[in-house]
């Protein structure tokens, strides 16, 4: 990893680096009965197991284990990758780190920014392992970093505690502060690294929370990929979070159905047809329309008190594995077998992990997912480049997307655009990931005319992005 640029004040100690030192267990089976609940969450659950879930996990990257392990011998390696929990100024506070480095890195004014991964609520950093090795293939071409981390009181990030002062009618300050838990250690954590300008690629929750840090710090981003992105439009509109933990993904009705008519390999322009066409979907899922139902009233009661949706796994003490594995078995039907054993082991393990940041979700939304500031009438400040991208049964209402390009474009931003991934829902990056690595690779080697003043006669960054392919990376790297 890049050395610090920051006084030996502000960061107490360097990074713990996590190595491997022998191969962790396979995962557990899912439990499906309440005997093998209580087994797993006996055994299966702890700091300890969390550490084993998420290396389970990145031996899945084909590079990790071979470049993992300090001293590397193998001979001149093109990259350095290591797993970390990198301090803050505060005791205890520090955020877990995959940092995917080439170890030949571009120095020309010209050199792609390094680009971070930014996940979405109660998520972590593992949830990207279908999309690291093309981006870590593209850091090697390039020349470059990526970094993917857990976001302060999330993953396996410090479990620090959050709290907001603010008055609960002063929505802006109950806002700021619920940002400024995240932005300020995200900036802590760049200064860290020694970063001066970032390329984020958010998820859902990590989305609003890069466009967050991006109207706070512009001067440290240089574009934003937001994949899914929350609180986007204006209230009522059709998210519905609820939906999470009801929907099968790419077949949120649990048909199995897909558009074999509609390209899967590719992210689409985002056309007014297709919008109407996702939001009609959504409006048959949407129960924004019974705000009187009782159901509706205790769920806006508890949003309100600050409740969490973790809460209600951790209280059930060992029935908690039985429920996420249900959640797991039905989310993500598109991975296999193992694939789906070894991500319900990681969920488990950082959602019965200690409440911590999961708590700012009321105060930077209102019941239902509608942001209490929504981006749309934010993002007009930026003067970067910023791809919207949904999947086409997306729980995340897109109008958001569009009207947000739309607000750019009229501040005199030209470089926002939007994308529906076909066959994909809310984790469209594990939904359809060669759609999404595709257009990640394509939106990161973008020419922007805001960097043209950047570019040589000599460049050729363009034509090769246009022309090559993640492939090679696996000859390399297997």
């Amino acid at each position: 990893m890049r050395s610090s640029s920051c006084s030996p004040s502000s960061v107490p100690s360097s990074p713990s680096v996590s190595t491997l030192t022998s191969l962790p267990p396979p995962a557990p089976q899912i439990p499906s009965a309440f005997r093998q609940s209580l087994r797993s969450w006996w055994s299966n659950v702890g700091q300890k197991q969390a550490q084993i879930s998420e290396q389970r996990i990145l031996l899945r990257l084909p590079y990790f284990s071979k470049y993992s392990k300090p001293p590397s011998t193998t001979p001149e390696a093109p990259l350095t990758v290591t797993s970390s929990l990198v301090p803050l100024s505060k005791p205890k506070h520090y955020l877990n780190t995959l940092a995917i480095s080439s170890t030949d890195p571009d120095t020309a004014p010209s050199a792609a920014p390094p680009a971070v991964l930014l996940h979405g609520y109660g998520a972590g950093l593992g949830f990207f392992f279908r999309n690291i090795p093309s981006l870590g293939w593209w850091a090697e071409q390039r020349r470059t970093s990526v970094y993917a981390l857990d976001w302060l009181g999330m993953g396996r990030s410090a479990r620090v505690p959050f709290t907001v002062k603010a008055k609960r009618d002063d929505v802006s300050a109950r806002v700021h502060e619920a940002e400024s838990f995240f932005i300020d250690s995200l900036e802590e954590w760049r200064e860290a690294m020694g970063l001066e300008r970032m390329t984020l690629i958010g998820h859902s929750l990590g989305a609003y929370l890069s466009v967050a840090y991006a109207l706070r710090h512009p001067e440290r981003v240089s574009k934003l990929i937001l994949l899914s992105p929350a609180g986007v439009p204006r209230g009522p509109n059709y998210t519905e979070i609820s939906r999470e933990m009801t929907d099968h993904g790419a077949d949120p009705e649990g048909e199995h159905h897909s558009h074999p008519d509609r390209d899967s390999s590719n992210a689409e322009p985002a056309t007014g047809k297709r919008l109407a066409g996702m939001r009609s979907g959504q409006k048959k899922h949407s129960h924004q329309a019974e705000p009187q139902s009782f159901g509706r009233k205790v769920f806006t009661y508890l949003w309100e008190e600050g409740w969490s949706p973790f809460q209600v796994v951790r209280s059930t003490l060992f029935w908690g594995p039985m429920l996420v594995g249900k959640y797991s078995s039905r989310r993500f039907q598109g991975l296999d077998e193992e694939e789906t054993r070894d991500l319900h082991d990681y969920i488990l393990n950082i959602t019965m992990a200690k409440g911590s940041g999961e708590y700012c979700i009321s105060h930077l939304l209102e019941p239902g997912a509608h942001a209490r500031m929504p981006l749309v009438d934010r993002v007009g400040a930026l003067k970067i480049p910023i791809t919207f991208v949904y999947g086409d049964h997306d729980w995340m209402d897109p109008l958001g997307g569009m009207q947000s390009v739309e607000a750019l474009r009229q501040a005199g931003n030209g470089e926002g655009k939007m994308y529906i991934v076909n066959n994909a829902g809310h984790h469209l990056y594990l939904d359809n990931p060669d759609a999404v690595n595709a257009l990640l690779l394509k939106e990161l080697d973008k020419q922007h005319q805001s960097y043209s003043h950047l570019r040589n006669d000599s460049d050729s960054t363009d034509s090769s992005s246009e022309h090559s392919s993640p492939d090679g990376y696996n000859a390399f790297y297997s």
